[in-house]
């Protein structure tokens, strides 16, 4: 989110120049979460707003409205109960130099519509896109006993063809639809501002595969029932740029006016940017585990019960470590700004 950071400003300063000044900004910040970074890009919203409107001479702040959507379990309350000391430092920060704020939860999938029509001016969605809107391979099988995919619950290096295309398809019908649904809730000249992990030419090792052979490791050693491996999957896909242009390009309701792509360490991308050089394997390794089990910590539990799970982050974290004297752990991240096709 922060070497998306330009990115943003540069797509909220077009927007400006063609909306000419919109006395309410509307800005909806899809797959928010909850914790420290919820409000992390409202608040860098708001100050790209405020330094574009004094670089254009423009004295008179505009009214913000912002909707921070995720799925109905989100916890929303947390956030709320954030927002008091949220509006403080924004007074503290701007004083009077700043205009109202209003900050609503809009819960549901993105994958479908969330606003009116005509309504948002700015979309932003960052790490949740490469979230699929279900198991790809749900009810799908090789034989009438046998998993496509057995033994594991992503894709990995001996998944079979079917597997990948399957995931394929399932990521362009929803990124079609999740493009048709924020065309019709944007203003004319409305943006949109995605930032999700992908893949490129150079084969890379991600964290979901690493849980896949620490789940298969599991099975062999019958700690994990097969029945309950074979039919989990893990609803990430990772898509190539010439996927996503693909899908933009066939879908047509928006042009892609940037598109970047940064590779990080695991580490660095967790570590906020900083310096990793001095934290030893087993400190990195930790870092990453407590990433990714931050994010599937909920659907694992749901599949194979909440005393499995620190087995398999020991598990994972002792694999990433010798992974690490072997390869370089690195993950790819596409940064999109796009503009609502007139």
């Amino acid at each position: 989110m922060l070497k998306a950071g330009p990115i943003l400003e540069e797509t909220i300063r077009r927007l400006y120049h063609h909306d000419s000044f919109p006395n309410c900004m509307k800005v909806a910040d899809l797959g928010c979460s909850v914790g420290p970074n919820t409000l992390l890009a409202t608040s860098n919203i708001i100050d790209f707003v405020h330094n574009i409107c004094i670089s254009l001479n423009h004295h008179e702040p505009p009214t913000f409205q912002f909707y921070l959507n995720d799925l109905f379990g989100n916890d929303f309350n947390t956030i709320f109960k954030s927002l008091p000391d949220f509006y403080t430092r924004l007074l503290q920060d701007k004083g009077h130099r700043f205009g109202s704020c209003f900050i609503n939860a809009t819960p549901g999938s993105f994958y479908g519509r969330l606003f009116p029509n005509h309504f948002i001016n700015l979309f932003h969605c960052a790490n949740s896109l490469h979230w699929l809107s279900q198991d790809p391979l749900l009810g799908l099988t090789k034989k009438a006993d046998e998993s496509l995919n057995k033994g594991n619950c992503h894709i990995v290096s001996t998944s079979p063809q079917a597997v990948y295309n399957t995931y394929l398809k399932q990521f362009e019908q929803d990124f079609k639809l999740f493009l048709k649904s924020r065309s019709e809730e944007l203003v004319p000249g409305g943006a949109m501002v995605l930032v999700l992990l992908g893949r490129n030419e150079i084969p890379r090792r991600s964290g979901w595969e690493i849980i896949s052979l620490t789940l298969n490791e599991m099975w062999l050693e019958g700690l994990v029932e097969e029945e309950k491996l074979d039919s989990f999957n893990i609803p990430v896909y990772e898509p190539t740029v010439e996927e996503i242009k693909h899908v933009i390009e066939e879908e047509g309701s928006f042009f892609i006016q940037l598109l970047e792509i940064s590779i990080l360490p695991w580490v660095e991308g967790i570590n906020k940017g900083g310096d990793d050089s001095f934290l030893d394997e087993n400190i990195k390794a930790e870092l990453m585990a407590k990433h990714l089990r931050a994010a599937l910590e909920p659907l694992l539990s749901t599949k194979f019960g909440a005393e499995t799970i620190n087995e398999v982050f020991i598990r994972y974290q002792k694999k990433v470590v010798q992974l690490m004297k072997v390869e370089k752990l690195e993950c790819v991240t596409f940064m999109i700004s796009m503009t609502k096709n007139t």
